[in-house]
């Protein structure tokens, strides 16, 4: 048995206020009221001179507790940047407004900041909907009276992630209000493991995992005991420095993000380097955050080094059109930083004289302009700028900037620091070719690696996934390249991408769910032959078919485009030039876009974003691709989490560009994103050598984590694993007699066989009818997954006499258990089909091909509406007409008749709760039609004319606040419940 959780509690808080430490245990908080009290004792204390020693009336508190009372998590974080550092409050006194300060977060462990410890606070109930329940608060960390991090724990018997779901759950009832709107961090352990993440809404936290971090120290090793993770993160002044340093305002998401604790040892790797005058570089993994990093790390760099003068971000014009500037804009629009994005120079000479010390972002080619063509030398502007003190943070440090480049600019500023960011930095295994005495290594053209956080340590820490690798090139080595240029091969390549990749590309999930691919090859002839067999295969006129089972799911699939430079080769830049346009065409077709050649830039762009996804809008399938074709664009520096396979029809290439290429496809995602897939289709012997050369030459330092893996390598695992289950049980009804600590190995047993399942069915050579070879089948795992249900529910209710009975975690989801979601258009698709049948001779007409026809339509209904039960009964009343009153849906188009059905149900729905609550029936509707993303329209709006109507039906109107409350809640969770399966 656990230790009990009150035992804990206090070993934490011990923990905290013992020895030396700055907290103070406040036992004597446990209640709103008490909280408050605290804070306005502190804020009149730290601004007596202002308040001229008269405590805030009431009036003036009242004003203040609503100052500080936020709506979100993101509006707290917004309020508590301040100004240079200091948060305000506002009263007016008299003719005079005081501008009281709340805290400073330049007096991190000193001045006027307070550090307190809190436990089990009273969150009482409210008249709020969803707020019925008094909850109790484990611990809290106040600054200033204000709760920054809330921490709840959990004994050995539960996993962390019960912590998590009971936060999750406090949020969605509004515990956090008042004063906890403030915020920021919440911590969860069940002692032996401990997380920690950034607050933010129910329904961001409802996403799971990818939201947690634990806790690694400086070498990489992780930090679990809640008592080591207090010593590292929660005492002060890194308790402090969690809120006021590492945290970042995505202002385009709306979000509040925490860095991860290597993120937080790089920055502070820099600071200490840029303290003794020294450069270096950040070798950072490609995918595990580097531009939030380098932002922070830029921006620090200015508040904790006062010699610095400017700190300048340094990318690739480039990059600055793309991703990196819309992050960093998104990041600053909280901040007191400059992005300079334009194309003015005098802007940027006049920002580095102006005098002022501040973060600047340009690009290096605007940099070069004014130092080669705009500085005079003798000027003053000129000697000023030369002789700055300042720091270049180089994003990409490789592509950004070349040696040759960066000496010049160096040569320049008399004074400077220079910190690279890269991925893939360059050894001396895999150095430059040499020219001159300019640096080959990255070593020598930063300095030494101040921070490394390599590929297996972020694979460890589960910021990326691993990789998974096929290579499926002829087997024979003497095989004459020209084989790879044929139309055969590329059939075969396309046959691999269109209809083996059904787990690869997310088929399981559904439509608008799947995810992306790239198909990467030798040149721009190619790619377009490519992009042109593509468009014939699509429109069933070649020998390669489109798989049905896929047409079921994504009927549209294969939706593609192409991207390449029209510069890239001379000699065929007209012929390039027309190809393009006839893509743009196409592209402009499938997604109602106007580009044409002379906007390609503008063309490139969109096409980031709709890979990117990063926008509500493209999470819609007509807004979506499923493989776009390039040579070498996207490979380097692109960010979308929904690509998830690199098909690369090309030789190799060298150990950097290979990592890089393959890291487009290892970004976290959802639950069934389990790996970044890779499959190559030339010359598999050297493609195997040289991704082995790459991943060894970049997971450096890293232990016990499987980087790569390969179909061999998951079969044998695989075996074992189903071996392993045939001996506890070689049926599933033999699982049910055995005991319970057997039981235990059982799902132990089952979820690695899960796994292993799982990734075996993402390969492209996988059929099911290997299963056999190892006694197992499709059909088999499911009944296993079943039990392994059964048996969970089982082992969650605790054995009365096994006092040491360890319990098993239910926090792992099955992920090879899943199935093909039918899609809706694919049916109406058939069943237009069965109508077009009925309009033929009656010689030709057979009842008994039409009957079987029915049956077959039946099947997929009714698999359809698992997923989709209304929508599923309406099919099924379409199938039912048809088949009783065939003459009658003759010549009928078959999508306007079953959309009538749909609008006709979701009317029926809106008339009976405009009924219900007394409410004007086209208000309802044209919230019921615009209701986007959980959100309405117009909400305040419609509650106001809600609210006017309702009353006026009712004799004895509940309060207008209450009512507000629940229409919502009820318009929500009632109606658009029952309309949202009729309507999307």
């Amino acid at each position: 048995m656990g230790e009990l959780e009150s035992v804990i509690e206090q070993r934490l808080i011990d923990q905290l206020c013992g020895g030396d430490s700055q907290w103070t245990y406040r036992k004597d908080i446990r209640t709103e009221e008490q909280l408050w009290d605290n804070f306005k004792y502190i804020l009149e204390q730290n601004n007596k001179a202002k308040l001229n020693d008269m405590p805030l009336s009431d009036s003036e508190f009242a004003k203040i507790k609503n100052d500080v009372s936020h709506a979100s998590f993101y509006d707290a974080g917004k309020w508590q940047v301040g100004e240079n550092g200091k948060v305000y409050v506002h009263v007016q006194r008299g003719n005079e407004t005081l501008h009281l300060v709340v805290m400073n977060n330049e007096h991190i462990a000193g001045g006027t900041s307070v550090y307190e410890v809190i436990n089990q606070y009273q969150a009482f109930k409210t008249d709020e909907v969803d707020d019925k329940r008094d909850r109790r608060f484990d611990v809290t960390l106040l600054i200033n009276g204000i709760p920054m991090i809330h921490i709840e724990l959990k004994n050995k018997d539960h996993s962390y992630m019960d912590g998590y779901r009971q936060i999750e759950k406090y949020i969605s009832e509004g515990k956090f209000r008042g004063l906890f709107s403030n915020i920021q961090m919440f911590v969860v352990s069940n002692a032996v493991d401990t997380k920690y993440f950034a607050a933010a809404r129910a329904a961001e936290l409802a996403e799971g995992k990818k939201f947690i971090t634990g806790w690694v120290d400086n070498e990489n090793y992780p930090v679990c005991d809640y008592l080591d993770f207090a010593k590292a993160v929660l005492r002060i002044p890194q308790a402090h420095e969690m809120i006021a340093k590492y945290t970042v305002l995505d202002n385009e998401k709306k979000k509040l993000l925490i860095l991860r604790p290597y993120q937080i040892h790089a920055i502070e790797a820099m600071r200490a380097a840029s303290k003794r005058s020294i450069s270096g570089y950040i070798w950072h993994t490609t995918g595990s955050g580097k531009t939030m990093t380098s932002y922070k790390a830029t921006r620090n760099l200015l508040m904790d080094i006062p010699s610095i003068e400017k700190t300048i971000f340094l990318i690739d014009r480039k990059d600055l059109d793309m991703q990196t500037k819309m992050a960093f804009q998104s990041y600053a629009d909280n901040d007191t930083i400059d992005v300079d994005d334009t194309e003015n120079v005098d802007a940027l000479i006049r920002r580095l004289t102006d005098g002022n010390r501040q973060m600047i972002v340009t690009t290096r080619q605007k940099l070069q302009t004014m130092i080669t063509k705009r500085l005079q030398e003798g000027t003053k502007e000129y000697d000023k700028i030369r002789n700055l003190r300042v720091a270049f943070v180089v994003d990409e440090c490789h592509r950004a900037v070349t040696p040759e480049t960066k000496r010049k600019i160096e040569r320049f500023f008399a004074h400077s620091l220079w910190y690279g960011f890269t991925g893939t930095p360059i050894f001396e295994e895999n150095r430059y070719e040499q020219k001159g005495d300019l640096p080959q290594t990255t070593d020598e053209l930063y300095g030494a690696c101040l921070h490394s956080y390599t590929i297996k340590n972020a694979i460890h820490d589960e910021a990326v996934l691993g990789f998974m690798v096929e290579n499926l090139g002829p087997k024979k080595e003497d095989v004459d390249d020209a084989v790879f240029e044929t139309e055969e091969h590329m059939r075969q390549v396309l046959d691999v991408v269109l209809n083996q990749s059904y787990t690869k590309l997310g088929m399981q999930n559904g439509k608008g769910r799947t995810y992306e691919g790239i198909l990467t090859v030798g040149s721009i002839a190619k790619a377009q032959r490519y992009y042109e067999l593509l468009k014939r295969i699509k429109a069933g006129k070649d020998a390669l078919k489109i798989n049905e089972e896929i047409c079921k799911v994504v009927p549209d699939f294969p939706k593609f485009a192409i991207t390449y430079s029209v510069t890239e080769n001379d000699e065929a830049s007209t012929v390039n030039q027309d190809k393009m346009r006839e893509s743009l065409q196409d592209y402009n077709a499938m997604f109602g876009t106007h580009y044409d050649i002379e906007n390609i830039n503008a063309y490139n762009s969109n096409l980031n974003d709709r890979l990117a996804r990063k926008e509500k809008r493209y999470m819609e399938r007509s807004q979506q691709l499923d493989l776009v074709i390039v040579v070498n664009r996207l490979l380097t520096g692109f960010d979308a989490p929904c690509l998830s396979t690199l098909y690369m029809d090309r030789s190799p290439m060298s150990p950097q560009d290979i990592i890089q290429a393959f890291s487009r496809t290892n970004r976290l995602f959802d639950a069934n994103k389990t790996y970044g897939q890779v499959v190559t289709f030339q010359s598999p012997k050297d493609f195997k050598k040289e991704i082995d050369r790459a991943l060894r030459l970049y997971s450096r330092g890293g232990e016990g984590v499987a980087v790569s893996e390969d179909w061999e390598s998951v079969l044998d695992v695989f075996s074992i694993d189903v071996k392993t289950i045939h001996a506890l049980g070689r049926t599933p009804e033999e699982i049910r007699q055995l005991s319970r600590e057997q039981k235990k190995s059982f799902i132990y047993a089952f979820r690695s066989l899960d796994k292993s399942f799982a990734h075996l069915k993402a390969f492209s050579r996988y059929r099911e009818e290997l299963l056999a070879d190892y006694d197992f089948s499709q059909e088999e795992y499911e009944n296993y997954a079943a039990m392994y249900k059964n048996v969970m529910e089982e082992l969650k209710k605790p054995k009365d006499e096994a006092e040491n009975d360890d319990p098993v975690m239910d926090d792992y989801d099955l992920i090879a258990y899943s199935k093909m979601r039918v899609d809706f258009e694919y049916i109406v698709e058939l069943l237009q089909g069965l109508v077009n049948y009925l309009d033929q001779s009656s010689n030709d007409f057979q009842d008994a091909i039409f009957a079987k026809n029915i049956l077959a339509l039946r099947e997929i209904s009714k698999e359809f509406a698992e997923d989709n039960q209304k929508l599923g009964e309406l099919l099924e009343q379409v199938i039912d007409n048809i088949e009783q009153d065939k003459d009658r849906y003759k010549g009928q188009d078959i999508a306007v008749v079953v959309n009538q059905m749909r609008y006709d149900a979701i009317d029926t729905e809106i008339k009976t709760f405009a009924k219900l609550w007394n409410l004007n029936e086209d208000d309802v509707r044209y919230e019921v039609y615009n209701y986007r993303d959980g959100e309405m329209a117009n909400e305040n709006t419609f509650k106001d004319r809600a609210y006017a109507s309702y009353k006026e039906g009712v004799e004895e109107p509940m309060p207008k606040f209450k009512f507000r409350k629940i229409i919502v809640e009820k318009f929500k969770h009632d109606l658009m419940e029952n309309v949202l399966p009729l309507r999307d």
